[in-house]
């Protein structure tokens, strides 16, 4: 048996080694740190005490703690699905343009990156601030004699998040609509599909790599996010990212902080294998 797992057949390239290290490392080794913090106790002090046992996770379980956790699952699902339907067009237009003008679109989907996130935050909330672009173009118009409360609620942290994650959507589904055979879509035009049809029973199901993995790339730090919602949302709302960090840096509950960041993970390596079982069930269907 050790022969065979040893074979020139069974060994991996060694060019795969440098990735294995690095993800071995900065990501294997720290979420096994994080576990066993979780399982650790905080003491009278601060300290970390070395007593194993879940009471971490069971207070995790709590309702306040699993409404935080169901406010942030609904925010990433909105992002998601907000992207989602505003990165498809944007996508399939870019994909349809002429050979030339694609390398123009990608470029301004991909500026944003050229900013600091935080910076591209602090930007939106000067734009919709009391005294912002956005009041005090409305004033100015005679739309509205009192500024509007654009900040600290809930529409402010959906628009940062939105404004924030919308090219982690976009840039997947570019490269899953360009790499189509639009003479499918005529073959079903021309056996009767209508653009609706078509759209729906042609065009979706064949760009769901990019569906799924343009979800994956905005789910999975949208539920996590932390700095949008402290900038945007004020103290109006908490969802799990910011009670992470105030667990960390504020309580100095690293065993607490760790057990959630657990769930977090947990939930998010559930969402990522789903989407995948996923993608595999629907394109052998599509097959």
């Amino acid at each position: 048996m050790l022969k065979k797992l040893l074979s020139p057949q069974k060994r991996p390239p060694l060019t795969i080694l440098p990735l294995l290290g690095w993800f071995t490392f900065f990501l294997i080794i720290p979420i096994l740190i994080i576990l066993l913090f979780s399982l650790m106790q905080k003491g009278a002090y601060g300290q970390i005490e070395f007593h194993l046992g879940f009471s971490n996770y069971v207070r995790a379980f709590e309702a306040i703690y699993l409404k935080i956790l169901f406010r942030s699952l609904v925010l990433a699902l909105y992002t998601t699905v907000l992207c989602l339907c505003l990165a498809y067009p944007i996508a399939y237009f870019m994909a349809r343009s002429p050979q030339k003008q694609k390398p123009i679109w990608l470029a301004l989907v991909i500026i944003p990156f050229w900013t600091n996130f935080v910076i591209r935050v602090y930007a939106l909330k000067l734009v919709l601030g009391e005294t912002g672009l956005i009041n005090s173009l409305f004033i100015k118009l005679g739309l509205i004699h009192t500024p509007l409360q654009l900040l600290d609620n809930t529409f402010a942290v959906m628009l940062g998040m939105i404004y924030n994650y919308l090219p982690f959507m976009i840039l997947p589904l570019y490269v899953a609509l360009d790499k189509l055979d639009y003479t499918l879509l005529d073959a079903a035009y021309d056996l009767g599909a209508n653009k609706f049809q078509m759209a729906v029973r042609v065009l979706f199901p064949l760009s769901l790599p990019g569906v799924i993995t343009g979800s994956l790339f905005v789910f999975i730090p949208a539920f996590g996010e932390f700095v949008i919602p402290d900038l945007l949302g004020g103290s109006q709302s908490m969802y799990i990212g910011s009670l992470i960090t105030e667990t960390f840096l504020k309580s100095r509950d690293w065993p607490f902080g760790s057990a959630l960041s657990s769930f977090l993970v947990g939930l998010a390596m559930f969402a990522f294998f789903f989407a995948h079982l996923k993608g595999e069930g629907d394109m052998k269907e599509v097959h």
